[in-house]
């Protein structure tokens, strides 16, 4: 994820007038806020293999009439991500046929509530923090290789945790999903609003139900090996709309005014 920033060029008259800023990136609509300074700030997504250019179309709305329509490319940095080989049992590399419609159903839920997320009204103050403060054991991007041979990439960040440990959700939010997965096993989805989505799969127990409020810190679940895994773990997943991010990006944005943390047990 990054920050973008508009400044129009008559800033502080425009906002008396009821400027509105539109844009999309990568087919994403973004929600831009107009601050104090005159500025409109909007969170954007970054999709994996973007090369080093983002681009973004912009509209400029006010007093019932388009203003200006332009597009803009961003630089971006190249990620880095290796390569995280795995020796796996054969029968796990492909599911079973008999698994393919539950697959599908899993995918359709999860991608109704990342679209239903640009919605919901952005329901955090304070700065994102790692849902457990343990070493990172498989980062964003790497490319995963069962038994030698590349089948996908790792969408997500693995961070350690033995059985029965504590998993804190990472901002405020409200829970949209508790399921039990075919890949994830048993997993919370949390909707933060404007577009914005945290998952955090493999547990053991999960502590919150659909439709509950979570704050920024709470015990939402436990880490575990559900779903289809090789040992317990917690895998952290982000989501701008349809758009997977690092959710390590999270941490760096500016959006409260208390100092960030690091996580919890």
């Amino acid at each position: 994820m990054i920050q973008l920033t508009v400044v129009p060029a008559t800033a502080s008259s425009l906002l008396t007038d009821g400027i509105v800023i539109r844009g999309t990136i990568a087919d994403q609509p973004l929600h831009f806020r107009a601050e104090p300074d005159g500025c409109y700030r909007t969170l954007a997504p970054v999709p994996v293999g973007t090369p080093d250019t983002l681009v973004v179309g912009l509209r400029i709305e006010g007093a019932g009439a388009d203003l200006e329509q332009l597009s803009a490319r961003i630089p971006v940095g190249r990620i880095r991500t290796g390569v995280l080989q795995l020796s796996v049992d054969p029968r796990f590399i492909s599911p079973p046929d008999s698994e393919l419609p539950r697959i599908q159903t899993e995918r359709e839920l999860v991608g109704r509530v990342s679209r239903q997320s640009h919605h919901t009204p952005q329901l955090w103050t304070d700065s994102f923090l790692r849902p457990r403060s343990t070493r990172i054991t498989a980062n964003f991007g790497q490319r995963r290789e069962f038994n030698g041979e590349f089948r996908s990439l790792h969408m997500g960040v693995d961070l350690a945790g033995a059985t029965g440990t504590p998993v804190l959700a990472s901002n405020r939010g409200v829970v949209v999903i508790v399921h039990n997965f075919y890949y994830a096993g048993n997993a919370i989805h949390i909707d933060h609003g404007d577009g914005l989505t945290t998952a955090y799969m493999h547990l053991s127990e999960t502590s919150v139900a659909v439709g509950d409020t979570v704050a920024r810190g709470d015990v939402i679940g436990r880490v575990g090996a559900t779903g289809r895994v090789t040992g317990p773990h917690l895998h952290w997943h982000a989501k701008f709309g349809l758009v997977t991010v690092n959710p390590l990006t999270l941490l760096d944005l500016e959006l409260g005014s208390d100092e960030r943390e690091d996580g919890g047990p």
